[in-house]
């Protein structure tokens, strides 16, 4: 009796690991399919609609766009607070123009973006398709022969593919700016001087590392989202279950990638 408790965690470790990798396999397969239809979809008459990809495109990306200048923005000046104190310390406050470049770049604009959009989009998709899911509209789906995939994974992906690195350079520029707004007068330099050398501290490898992590980042939102829809059981509460748990487990994927990115790309 004394060994039951730990033989129950031991059990409870087992099944949870099992789970893990079943959803790990769920994910890759609904990957694969969903690049099936993408890709092959038109061969057998069955394409992705473009009007529901440029739908989704608004969604995702355009009506993200303000909130993302905001932070971007604020970001941008943050950095260049700290980094300006920092390097005070050692008299080298003129290279807080380089901390900017390469932090946001790199880093801040591919993870705020996708943070954001995780929260926002892709809490979306797991709503919309649990929703679905409790209603019996995928199963009303399968019964006149739409592919749920095809009608719903597959336009979503599409468009977070295209929209979030573009987001991401949008953030870019704005976080750069919002460095500059402040570096400027307590640097003593023009706007245009601080542009300058952000040009030269920058190389087109900063820019496109942090495009790459937002390419893999939009396939995460998007798998995580729809997969967790799919998985919805018990109703509202249900719904509201998967909603939560897509964007926990999104915030936690994009932060892992992002140091496993960083790492072998830095390396």
């Amino acid at each position: 009796m004394a060994e039951r408790p730990f033989l129950s965690r031991v059990e409870a470790l087992g099944q949870g690991s099992v789970r893990g990798v079943e959803e790990l396999g769920y994910h890759g397969a609904l990957l694969a399919e969903t690049f099936y239809w993408i890709g092959w979809g038109w061969r057998i008459g069955q394409p992705v609609r473009m009007n529901q990809i440029v739908r989704e495109m608004l969604s995702v990306g355009v009506n993200a766009l303000p909130i993302v200048a905001v932070l971007s923005l604020t970001v941008g000046v943050m950095l260049a607070i700290q980094g300006i104190h920092t390097l005070e310390t050692f008299g080298a406050q003129n290279q807080v123009v380089l901390g900017i470049a390469l932090s946001v770049t790199r880093e801040f604009s591919p993870l705020i973006v996708a943070i954001l959009v995780a929260g926002r989009s892709g809490s979306a998709f797991a709503a919309r398709i649990g929703t679905m899911v409790i209603s019996q509209e995928i199963d009303a789906l399968r019964v006149i022969g739409i592919n749920p995939v095809r009608f719903l994974v597959a336009p979503a992906l599409l468009a977070m593919m295209v929209m979030l690195p573009a987001i991401t350079f949008f953030s870019d520029l704005l976080g750069l700016l919002g460095g500059g707004l402040y570096s400027s007068p307590r640097l003593g330099i023009g706007l245009d001087v601080y542009w300058d050398r952000t040009l030269e501290a920058l190389a087109v490898e900063d820019l496109m590392q942090g495009l790459a992590k937002s390419l893999i980042f939009s396939v995460l939102i998007t798998l995580i989202g729809v997969a967790n829809g799919f998985s919805v059981k018990g109703g509202a509460e249900g719904v509201g279950h998967a909603t939560t748990r897509s964007v926990v487990i999104a915030i936690a994927a994009i932060l892992i990638a992002d140091m496993l990115f960083t790492y072998f790309m830095n390396r």
